[in-house]
């Protein structure tokens, strides 16, 4: 193995309208939109990413937004719920936030180790708030709807269900690195690096999961992170001659990117930590305005023409918002 994982770079999912998903993830959850921009490869709709206040790996999720897209169905071959880390303590007040936002959350574990809180999106995703008493030492966005004090501190975790789960696992110790802590009935959890939150995928074995159908409201791929594009470039040459069908490196704008999916069917991307998100607008500004790569630009009114308006709550980019 060239290289292993340290964690969860960002979480993928497609949406229906954007207004709501914009509403939901800063309002709601109280992350930021660190970009607007649009999918490279389908120009004609957005590409939203959230995170904390810079968008750095780890705290990131994003979304295509699609109008009209059909519901999905969640099931075996994809990542079913994705996993935010939040202060011990904090679930009551979650619980009494969402309500006031006109989300139903509710408590679904509770143990010595951790706390979870589930919550669905306007397009029916599964989001969950883990409570932990593990230190997480990430600083938190500190917005006007979620103080800081029970802010997300980014990723937790993130659950593959998969039919089989013997091939995923081995994937995932074999050739990301990464090592199993934790087994109790049909779910194995591992964990990338010094472990913690932010660096763990759960992976439950599921015979009873209807097959997962990736439309509105589900995952689309989950990203493990890599530092830079030379170990991503010889982490690739690796996964090839183990046999993997693998993309060729893709430039993402704000990191490098490449794809592959697990014997489950997961399709799972190896992004870079770095350029970041930054290279194209100051810090206060992230999110305000859509951006586009360079090879876009040419095309910028009529992709305008085509992306729904939207409009960015204040407390987005609160010292500069007019």
């Amino acid at each position: 193995m060239t290289a292993a994982t340290q964690g969860l770079h960002h979480v993928t999912a497609l949406a229906g309208d954007p207004q709501k998903n914009i509403d939901f993830y800063i309002t709601g959850l109280g992350l930021r939109l660190v970009k607007k921009t649009v999918n490279f490869d389908a120009p004609g709709t957005y590409h939203l990413y959230y995170g904390d206040e810079a968008g750095r790996p780890g705290s990131l999720m994003t979304f295509f937004p699609w109008r009209g897209i059909a519901p999905g169905r969640i099931g075996a071959g994809q990542s079913t719920s994705t996993a935010f880390s939040v202060p011990a303590g904090s679930l009551g007040w979650w619980v009494d936030h969402f309500a006031s936002v006109g989300s139903e959350a509710k408590i679904t574990s509770t143990s010595s180790s951790e706390e979870r809180l589930l919550v669905r999106d306007p397009d029916g995703l599964q989001i969950e708030l883990v409570a932990t008493h593990e230190n997480d030492p990430r600083d938190p966005w500190d917005s006007k709807s979620v103080p800081a004090e029970y802010a997300i501190r980014g990723q937790h975790s993130s659950v593959l269900t998969v039919r089989d789960a013997e091939g995923t696992i081995g994937l995932m110790v074999n050739d990301l690195g990464m090592r199993i802590v934790e087994q109790e009935g049909g779910r194995t959890r591992l964990a990338a690096g010094p472990g913690g939150p932010g660096a763990l995928v759960d992976v439950h074995a599921s015979g009873l999961a209807p097959e997962g159908l990736t439309a509105g409201g589900t995952v689309h791929h989950i990203a493990f992170r890599v530092p830079d594009q030379e170990t991503q470039l010889a982490w690739r040459n690796d996964l090839v001659s183990r046999g993997h069908q693998v993309t060729e490196i893709l430039d993402r704008q704000y990191f490098t990117s490449i794809y592959f999916r697990e014997p489950g069917g997961v399709l799972f991307e190896i992004a870079t930590d770095t350029p970041g998100f930054d290279i194209d607008e100051p810090l206060l500004e992230l999110g305000r305005s859509l951006k586009l790569p360079p090879w876009l630009e040419p095309s910028r009114e009529a992709i305008e023409a085509r992306v729904q308006p939207v409009s960015l709550p204040t407390e987005n980019n609160p010292e500069v918002a007019a």
